[in-house]
């Protein structure tokens, strides 16, 4: 079994070294934190708070306005090489994923919090793996200095000094970054601010909920008979799957992981009433979230919390590479679907999800109907606009 894991390992990297950054390169950021580890403080003044991450959409439990001062927060993540099924066709993905789930799990810290992060690639994984986190400062986000083999752990740590919601994943190195990422290796970082969310006034926002989104492009390859391939392992999907990304089409675009990972039980759940954030993440292509009956109170389309919210939009807009976040209230009871408003992806390639919203009075001021569906009235106009 080790002799098969490691030729499929060795095969995989050398149809991904073509883009490869040249060894030495890496070896520079680790060589700098290496000689430069006992200037490094071992923040002992410093409170840990160790943390479990848990399944997205849902995301651990945290505190909004910090009641402390800066602290070490504590993660553990593994990764998880498997076989997981992406529609309701049964099709299937050889994926590689951070904590077992696609997208990765939510990690939620205040700025100036030290984010101390154990990353382990169990020996039953075929593949090195490594986290570039878009909110950290140096050595590729982390990337350079945290690549292991199977069987290694390694333990990061980095100063969360800017607030915001962003991205991290895998990054290897070469073609085997975005093929990693298209496997599921990606999720997000939200890092709030001391005191809260502001509104533009410095008003507090407050949210009763929070939900994690992550879109991800698929692309599965297809056999000469039109229907899509299935693969004993991720190195053996590598190349044809390689031909597909290339054409930059997508075989499927979906929230968390499969087409439907939102709707029927799985749906996202709140209140009238209730005050929700959501989270937004995308780690290559642009997408236009939409709440379908709903709106965004306010809008951070950039995820950056040092900025102004927006308020009051129906589609933003979150460029690819990056985490945005949006406030809502929910003001009507019933079924909200919350979509990638490029409805061919939202519609035909899965990036939908639901919200149902519990509540038992209906506001006639905000919708209503003043004449229910029914036959056409004699005396109703039904001629259509002259033409010019």
């Amino acid at each position: 079994m080790k002799v098969l894991k490691t030729t499929l390992l060795a095969a995989a990297i050398a149809l991904g070294m073509g883009a490869m950054p040249a060894p030495a390169q890496a070896m520079d950021a680790m060589d700098l934190v290496q000689k430069n580890i006992a200037e490094a403080s071992d923040l002992a003044h410093l409170p840990r708070e160790q943390v479990q991450l848990v399944r997205p959409p849902f995301v651990h439990d945290h505190e909004q306005v910090a009641s402390t001062g800066p602290k070490v927060v504590q993660f553990t993540m593994a990764i998880e090489e498997k076989e997981v099924v992406i529609d309701d066709k049964g099709t299937t993905l050889q994926a590689m994923t951070f904590g077992g789930t696609i997208p990765g799990p939510m990690m939620v810290v205040h700025q100036g919090d030290y984010v101390e992060l154990t990353l382990v690639n169990p020996a039953t994984n075929t593949m090195p793996h490594n986290i570039d986190f878009h909110s950290a400062t140096g050595a590729m986000g982390g990337g350079d200095i945290t690549i292991i083999a199977p069987g290694e752990e390694v333990t990061l740590r980095w100063k969360a000094d800017r607030a915001g919601t962003f991205i991290y994943h895998c990054a290897p190195g070469g073609t085997m970054t975005p093929w990693h990422i298209m496997a599921g290796m990606h999720g997000a970082i939200t890092v709030l601010p001391r005191d809260g969310l502001k509104d533009a006034n410095d008003n507090p926002l407050r949210y009763d909920q929070m939900y994690y989104i992550g879109e991800t492009d698929f692309y599965i390859p297809r056999d000469e008979d039109g229907n899509f391939k299935r693969y004993a392992s991720a190195a053996e999907s590598l190349p044809e799957t390689l031909d597909v990304m290339r054409g930059l089409v997508p075989t499927h675009v979906v929230f968390n992981g499969a087409a439907g990972a939102l709707t029927g039980d799985d749906s996202m759940r709140s209140k009238v009433g209730e005050t929700v954030l959501l989270v937004h993440s995308t780690a290559t292509r642009d997408t236009r979230p939409h709440l379908i009956g709903g709106h965004a109170d306010y809008v951070w389309e950039h995820g950056k919390f040092a900025n102004d919210p927006d308020r009051d939009y129906e589609t933003w807009f979150i460029r690819g590479g990056s985490a945005g976040a949006a406030l809502y209230t929910f003001k009507q009871p019933g079924l909200y679907a919350y979509v990638n408003h490029n409805l061919i992806e939202g519609i035909e390639l899965g990036a939908a999800g639901h919200m149902l919203v519990e509540g038992d009075t209906w506001d006639h001021d905000l919708m209503t109907l003043p004449s229910a569906p029914g036959a056409i009235k004699p005396d109703t106009d039904q001629s259509t606009l002259p033409e010019r």
